[in-house]
């Protein structure tokens, strides 16, 4: 059954229409051939609201159809091809581009497609990144926000948007612990980009001339990041022009947190190097082991050195929401600013990132310039709600109100993240995890019975550095499940699994597992 019957049958359910409209029969015993219709028949062009109307529900069917068989276990993660393979093109689908303009039904065929070969992440056995899941609310809402086309610079264009920002920006702001006279913040592209206003604000507030004299106006500064931290931090840098170079990697321990005493020393041998302190990122859940870092005792060093602090909460902020496990992040409202990404635990459709800051205008006036053109002074409104000047981007994406919209369905997102930390408590039963995960990461090696008398050395990592990346191969070629693996320092290949899915239940486990071992046991 399509759309347009699923329509009128709901209509002839509730008893408002008896009979289905002669329209709809109409539109069922004729059907529009797309194969001669093009895309200047469409609106705004005249006459074209009823092909309009019919294309998009041949559309909605085919989204409907994907949204339907995402969470289906019997279906594949990924129907895997090699690069060459797509570009060559399959049955009927071509990324090439023509030098005449293809009919409908080939723009049909074209959506269809790029659903087909691409990647479910919305099933619940994809356990390969941080984000997964297909939240119908969020969907809607990215959906509303596609047709409204606006843009988040000024209030004059987007008058609710900008509003359900700053509602959503002080919700976060109270959850993290600060208080209703401080704190800002601004929807990012992303992780990355919310990590890099981090320390371009901070830079800005104790040098603030570098905004107009450049890096001239500056000593060699130093930033301070765990090991385990996500490499956005040593890229902000680099863009930011102070160097790689003076990001300094701080220790870790063995679960992944950093070493506040090796904090203390790595400040004080980078002031006895002639560098400037001035920025300490913190990290809570870090990309692997989904660590934690101890905020309060990095909040003292920051303290006591007077250095910015932030916090990366871009993988556990969400535990901000679960009274059970928000006490990991005790100390993170000490911090300067933070980053949260609602698209990663929290389920949010792509993209959703925020970056607060706890001193309110410090991220406007590190910011702004003032272009006449879009931010007059005399508009007939309060030009505050011109926040597009608090970014370093000109047109803004409208990533807030798929966001405010699953808010007022949810409310709380306890119950989600604690179906996730169970699953990964399974996982721990039946694999040794490298290591007690606090997060819903679990990072394991699976040893094939070949491996198991091997004793430790080099001999078995280099086997069993091998080993991961087989099983994956083999795992993308069937398409049943995909997981990511890494090295990390001296460790060689193990398995990541993370769970963000609130789809993804014990069966999904006890699968992944057993296609572990069923793919890796000969090797």
């Amino acid at each position: 059954m399509d759309f347009l019957e699923l329509s009128d049958r709901i209509i002839d359910s509730a008893g408002s229409h008896k009979q289905i409209s002669a329209a709809a029969t109409n539109r069922r015993q004729a059907p529009t051939d797309f194969s001669i219709i093009y895309s200047k028949d469409l609106l705004p062009a005249s006459g074209g609201e009823k092909v309009t109307k019919e294309f998009l529900h041949e559309l909605l069917n085919i989204l409907l159809g994907y949204i339907c068989k995402s969470s289906r276990r019997s279906g594949k993660v990924l129907d895997f091809h090699h690069p060459h393979q797509l570009k060559e093109g399959l049955e009927g689908f071509s990324l090439q581009l023509t030098d005449k303009p293809e009919t409908l039904e080939q723009i049909l065929v074209d959506c269809r497609d790029t659903l087909k070969y691409g990647v479910n992440t919305g099933h619940p056995r994809f356990f390969n990144q941080l984000s997964s899941g297909l939240d119908l609310i969020g969907l809607a809402g990215e959906w509303l926000t596609s047709t409204a086309n606006s843009n988040m610079f000024t209030y004059e264009v987007s008058p609710v948007f900008i509003l359900m920002e700053e509602v959503l920006l002080k919700k976060m702001q109270g959850i993290v612990g600060w208080s209703d006279d401080e704190g800002d913040g601004i929807f990012c592209p992303g992780g990355t980009i919310s990590n890099l206003y981090s320390i371009l604000v901070a830079r800005y507030y104790f040098y603030p001339e570098v905004k107009t004299r450049g890096m001239r106006a500056l000593p060699q500064l130093a930033i301070f990041t765990s090991e385990h931290s996500h490499y956005s931090v040593k890229k902000s840098a680099a863009v930011l022009g102070m160097g790689s170079e003076n990001v300094l990697m701080v220790k870790c321990d063995e679960s992944g947190k950093m070493i506040p005493v090796e904090l203390e020393s790595s400040i004080v041998a980078a002031e006895e190097r002639g560098l400037v302190p001035f920025y300490v990122n913190a990290t809570a859940g870090t990309t692997v082991y989904g660590a934690f870092d101890p905020f309060n005792d990095i909040a003292d060093i920051c303290h006591g050195h007077n250095l910015w602090m932030h916090v990366d909460a871009a993988w556990g902020g969400g535990l901000l929401m679960s009274d059970r496990h928000r006490m990991k992040l005790q100390g993170i409202e000490r911090a300067w600013s933070v980053t949260w990404n609602p698209h990663k635990m929290m389920g949010v459709p792509l993209q959703c990132s925020v970056i607060l800051i706890k001193k309110r205008g410090l991220l406007q006036d590190c910011n702004e310039l003032g272009a006449e053109y879009l931010f007059q002074r005399d508009k007939p409104y309060d030009v505050s709600y011109d926040t597009g000047d608090k970014s370093i981007q000109c047109g803004r994406h409208v990533d807030v109100f798929k966001f405010w919209l699953m808010w007022k369905a949810k409310v709380f997102w306890y119950q989600s993240s604690r179906g996730n930390f169970t699953c990964g408590e399974l996982v721990v039963m039946f694999a040794s995890p490298l290591p007690q995960p606090e997060h819903s990461n679990v990072c394991f090696w699976y040893i094939p019975p070949t491996m198991r008398g091997l004793p430790p050395g080099p001999d078995r990592d280099t086997r069993l550095h091998q080993v991961a990346p087989r099983i994956k191969h083999r795992m993308m070629e069937q398409g049943s499940v995909l997981i990511g693996y890494q090295p990390l320092g001296d460790k060689v290949n193990f398995f990541r699994c993370v769970f963000s899915n609130p789809a993804t239940q014990q069966e999904d486990v006890d699968f992944l597992l057993d296609e572990i071992t069923r793919l890796g046991n000969d090797l």
